[in-house]
């Protein structure tokens, strides 16, 4: 189970509001504000892409300027992807290294 604690910020006067946003998104605890318009928020969830869309969530809102991820532990999420059972999706897509031959 996934928990990142994540940099929410947004201006002075409009955190409040953001702040009631937020507590109402599933998995989502805030831990602090300050009076600069940054708040701490914690995303506890079952995958890393739903935390990814969560965030995106958060994002979209549009009193906030940004969102940043200031730490993130997964480790049960890599011990499913080590025993087979979860199979992690690729942002990316192909990568070009793949397809070249190293010499």
């Amino acid at each position: 189970m996934p928990i990142g604690g994540f940099i929410v910020n947004t201006l002075p006067q409009d955190c409040a509001a953001v702040v009631t946003v937020l507590e109402q998104m599933p998995g989502v605890e805030i831990h602090a504000t300050d009076l600069d318009g940054n708040i701490v928020a914690v995303i506890d969830s079952q995958t890393t892409d739903s935390m990814e869309a969560c965030v995106k969530d958060m994002e979209e809102l549009e009193q906030v300027l940004s969102v940043s991820a200031a730490y993130l532990h997964a480790e049960d999420e890599v011990e499913k992807i080590e025993r087979g059972e979860l199979i992690p999706s690729n942002p990316f897509g192909k990568s070009k290294r793949n397809k070249a031959k190293l010499v």
